[in-house]
């Protein structure tokens, strides 16, 4: 009795039609629709053979905090006290003081007061009055207005420190002045007199504050004394910081 040929399983014949289907289309085709059956598995497995983004990344990485004050003082010459600025300079030439130029008042600001108390054979006292404001906004692509503040810090206490001529040069930090302060006092040798020095550098978050004092006796009368200078120009510098505005 004649067998029958067995019948090919119904796999089989799923193969053999793929084989035939295959091989009438053109290579770069087979490449990415005929490989094994595992393919779907590798491709789940590599993401679908696409890299996640980094922008997320490197977004979250830009960021920086945002600047604290936003302006600066309207004037100047009204961020210390008038009392402050009568008892550090006694005979100013403009009791309201002198305001310095600036292109943008919200970045930069600046106010001086000068003046000479004659008093004859008696001899005379010269006071010098000097503040300066710069604020820094936060960038991106430069860094935090605090980060930026405390590098200009460090650069003008530096400069404070590095005056040409100056001679018994010291420094020290001014407790109780913004979020750091240092106090630098030097004598300076001009126009025949002996001059001493107090400059203070402030900086509260992303502003710096720059204030020097410094005053000369005349015709026998002694220089201020370094304490004193630097106790007037503490406390001058404590009324700047307050006077800079918070943001609203």
């Amino acid at each position: 009795m004649q067998r029958s040929a067995p019948r090919p399983s119904r796999s089989r014949t799923r193969t053999r039609l793929r084989m035939l289907a295959c091989a009438a289309v053109p290579v770069m085709i087979v490449a990415a629709g005929c490989s094994s059956d595992s393919g779907s598995d590798s491709d789940s497995n590599s993401g679908g053979g696409k890299d996640k983004p980094a922008a997320s990344a490197s977004k979250e990485a830009a960021k920086v905090a945002p600047a604290k004050f936003t302006s600066l003082p309207a004037d100047p010459c009204k961020s210390i006290a008038a009392k402050t600025t009568a008892d550090l300079v006694p005979k100013a030439k403009d009791k309201s003081g002198s305001a310095g130029k600036s292109s943008d008042i919200t970045t930069r600001g600046s106010c001086s007061w000068n003046g000479l108390d004659d008093n004859g054979v008696k001899g005379s006292q010269y006071r010098w009055l000097d503040i300066s404001f710069m604020r820094y906004d936060s960038d991106e692509g430069i860094g935090s207005g605090q980060d930026r503040a405390a590098e200009y810090y460090k650069k003008e206490v530096a400069k404070a420190r590095a005056t040409e001529g100056a001679k018994g040069t010291k420094a020290a930090p001014a407790a109780g002045v913004g979020t750091e302060a240092t106090a630098v006092t030097y004598s300076l040798s001009k126009t025949g007199e002996t001059f001493g020095y107090a400059t203070v550098v402030a900086r509260s978050e992303n502003v710096v504050i720059t204030l020097t004092y410094n005053g000369a006796g005349y015709a026998g009368a002694k220089s201020p004394a370094a304490s004193d200078l630097v106790k007037g120009a503490t406390k001058a510098a404590k009324e700047a910081v307050a006077a800079v505005p918070a943001a609203k």
